[in-house]
């Protein structure tokens, strides 16, 4: 038995609830993984709130670091002990839960529980991004919306890691110092009426991408940033879902293009998630991409991480401690 936050039904964070659950042994090709630290992740709001919809009850978090209690038949390469990390589906949000062996990352030596839990789905997320979406290629102008959230601060620093001039879009002024620190040309402050004509003049004619993790509330304003045959890279919903698209607004605003990728179809082959897990711990190892923390809460506390994540008024990653 362990506990778990679970979901009856969709709404605020008023609607989980820690309750106690049979976790059980693991079954074949299945491990039991003991959580130490669970990132708290956009996606989970989107899973509570019936945006992404769930069979009912459920769990939540996708994302968690802790070490292997069990081991089922037929795995390989695992062993008690282990220090794992995985992006999975929901059901994190728990002291220890079942996986199946083949979606969980052994972690190096040197990166704690702690840092795993922070980094990896968005580590994965912005490999995504910089690889597989647009090969990024340095002096190239890109934006990036959220840039002081947890996404947008790994995906900044990988971005200058790879020589990209960078343009951070943040939420308030008080972020701005902390979004050039990591490595961000400039700072924007998002929602100005001018941000699109500021970001067009200061790239020459207009970035090359937008990454935008915003949604409905920055979608045209992003778009309004490119350069013509840009692409607009539509990877979450913080404002809530973009509307249906007019493809001739492409068109019109300069032969546009438009990519709403998600990092699970990214790892959904095993080949996939341990080259993507191995860039993300070498980029950490180099020093090249450090995350903050910058919430805890215990795990019954879940629905004060979501109100605190959904307000914009956090900076880094949040963490849930069992």
């Amino acid at each position: 038995m362990g506990k778990a936050i679970r979901i009856h039904a969709v709404g605020g964070p008023e609607v989980m609830r820690l309750e106690e659950v049979e976790v059980g042994a693991p079954g074949t090709g299945e491990v039991r993984v003991r959580h130490e630290a669970i990132g708290v992740n956009y996606v989970d709001t989107y899973h509570r709130s019936g945006l992404y919809p769930l069979p009912l009850p459920s769990g939540l978090g996708v994302e968690a670091a802790g070490l292997v209690e069990a081991v089922g038949p037929g795995v390989q390469g695992l062993s008690p002990g282990d220090r794992v990390a995985y992006t999975a589906g929901p059901g994190a949000y728990a002291e220890a839960r079942l996986l199946a062996a083949d979606r969980l990352v052994k972690l190096p030596a040197g990166v704690t529980g702690e840092q795993a839990a922070a980094a990896l789905m968005k580590g994965l997320t912005a490999h995504m991004l910089v690889t597989r979406v647009h090969a990024v290629r340095a002096g190239e102008w890109v934006a990036v919306t959220a840039a002081a959230g947890g996404v947008g601060q790994v995906l900044v620093q990988w971005l200058a890691a790879l020589g990209a001039r960078v343009i951070g879009l943040v939420g308030s002024p008080g972020k701005a110092e902390r979004v050039k620190a990591l490595g961000a040309e400039v700072v924007l402050v998002s929602g100005a009426p001018d941000v699109p004509a500021r970001a067009r003049e200061i790239s020459d004619g207009g970035v090359r991408v937008v990454y935008d993790s915003v949604g409905a509330a920055t979608f045209e304003a992003s778009l309004d940033c490119l350069a013509p045959f840009g692409l607009m890279v539509t990877y979450g919903n913080a404002s809530g879902p973009v509307p249906p698209v007019d493809t001739g607004l492409l068109a019109r605003k300069g032969s546009l293009s438009l990519c709403r990728p998600t990092v699970f179809n990214h790892i959904a082959a095993r080949a996939d998630l341990e080259r993507a897990a191995a860039a993300v711990f070498a980029q950490l190892a180099a020093g090249n991409v450090a995350v903050t923390v910058g919430g805890r809460w215990p795990l019954a506390e879940a629905a004060e991480a979501h109100r605190a994540l959904q307000s914009r008024a956090t900076t880094g990653s949040l963490l849930l401690i069992p």
